[in-house]
């Protein structure tokens, strides 16, 4: 037995000096069938998007404007009944679906997406919501689904974090449980950038050392981390160690490749302004350049000093528009731009928030005329394209007022059970051990929705 594992020992050792030999590096550890997404950018649009003014038409809405609606989960003494959307609908592309016209540029690349009119969530309130979308949990202990995409499939680049979250805002509603790695080991845990200055120094703070070039940073280096492994060595059972371990190493790589990544000066300035010059789609363009560069995960949100920017709750039409004009340009621009540079077929784009808003309108202090629409957990739309999804699609349907998902309805585990699938992974599978049971994403839910794909 000694004589022929003996060189099986020796490739043991020399695995873990070749690049790319860390569980953290390698692709597909958990892959049970071929992938048709290799990466992902969420767009996410916090506070929740109204889908009867973007992607949902309700032209009964007309009929039944001021009608009470009915029903426990039903405010009636802030509503002044149903309220029709002032936004247009006509059919765009070769599919024909209909879009609003308050997303002109997405209906142009309409034929790139699939539209999911029957999207459902648990809870009508922003922190459990959100944190449903995120973890598939409404409370802050599970991991988010880019820790377990990252703990499923490992980086494609060993010098830039195998997840990202780009934040204009460190003041998100609910915060850094939206992207934790919770109980998975810490190696998953994203990390966030702050977007409000995309100068390339200011976004991630004193990442060159100003004294020591990078040989002489590797020899200290190679002496800390040889006392981390002595350290370690007796503390086995301690993730937190390795999670150092690793993050100091990616830390020394990123030096160069994430300051050449996050430079949005090297990007030519017709592909700036496509994007426009706002902070979301700017990093709309940071994300494209990370995942193009090997980032498996991406999220950006949308947010502003507001923090739920699309929480329309007064003078929902002005908001509505005003919001739509500068996502739906980088939207746009990102799905635009991934498909000319082939980086579209095995890219998976999401937009959307954690619900959406009521078909009929709240207000306040009865002042009518600035009429907002509030949260809706019953019925959503939600809008993916590229990485194997089928573009051209409208896919489940919600009822003639836009109150319920009445055909195909489609919960956050469903998504997330599909968005994994179509990444490689299985999630019944995907699990990992804590406190005494398998965990996963989707826990004992989630259906994969093959109807959506191409």
């Amino acid at each position: 037995m000694l004589q022929r594992s003996a060189s099986g020992f020796g490739l043991l050792g020399l695995a873990g000096m070749l690049p790319g030999a860390h569980a953290t590096s390698a692709s597909g550890l958990h892959q049970t069938h071929t992938p048709r997404a290799k990466r992902m950018i969420f767009l996410f649009m916090n506070g929740g998007p109204s889908h009867v003014d973007t992607f949902d038409p309700k032209p009964a809405l007309s009929r039944f404007e001021g009608t009470q609606p009915t029903g426990d989960l039903y405010k009636k003494p802030k509503t002044s009944g149903f309220m029709p959307s002032p936004f247009a609908f006509q059919r765009h592309g070769r599919s024909g679906i209909h879009v609003s016209e308050s997303l002109p540029n997405i209906a142009k690349v309409i034929d790139e997406c699939c539209v999911i009119r029957s999207m459902h969530t648990d809870v009508p309130n922003h922190e459990p919501a959100l944190l449903q979308m995120h973890t598939g949990n409404i409370q802050p202990i599970r991991p988010s689904f880019g820790s377990w995409l990252l703990y499923g499939l490992g980086s494609e680049n060993e010098n830039l974090p195998g997840y990202v979250v780009l934040r204009p805002s460190p003041n998100i509603v609910v915060g850094p449980a939206l992207w934790s790695n919770s109980f998975l080991p810490a190696k998953y845990q994203a990390t966030s950038i702050l977007t409000s200055d995309l100068k390339v120094d200011r976004l991630i703070r004193h990442i060159r050392n100003p004294i020591h070039d990078l040989k002489n940073q590797r020899q200290q280096l190679d002496l800390v981390q040889a006392l981390n492994r002595r350290h370690q060595w007796m503390r086995s059972d301690q993730g937190d160690l390795e999670a150092q371990i690793q993050s100091m190493e990616v830390a020394y790589r990123m030096q160069m490749q994430a300051t050449d990544t996050m430079d949005l000066e090297k990007e030519p300035s017709h592909i700036k302004e496509m994007y426009g010059t706002s902070t979301f789609g700017q990093s709309c363009l940071m994300a494209r350049r990370m995942v193009e560069a090997g980032v498996r995960c991406v999220t950006v949100y949308y947010t502003n000093k507001s923090n739920q920017p699309w929480d329309t709750h007064s003078n929902h039409n002005e908001g509505h528009t005003k919001l739509c004009n500068d996502s739906d340009q980088a939207t746009a621009a990102l799905i635009t731009d991934l498909k000319q540079r082939g980086l579209l077929d095995d890219t998976l784009v999401i937009w959307g928030g954690e619900f959406g808003r009521t078909p009929y309108s709240e207000t306040r202090d009865d002042k009518k005329s600035v009429a907002g629409r509030d949260h809706h957990h019953t019925a959503f739309s939600m809008l993916l394209a590229g990485g194997g999804i089928q573009g051209g699609l409208a896919y489940g349907q919600s009822d003639e007022l836009g109150m319920h998902a009445v055909d195909k309805p489609m919960h956050v585990h469903d998504l997330h059970a599909t968005l994994l699938h179509l990444m490689g992974l299985d999630h019944e599978a995907l699990t990992y051990r804590y406190s005494g049971r398998d965990f996963r994403l989707t826990d004992v839910h989630g259906k994969v929705c093959h109807e959506i794909m191409a």
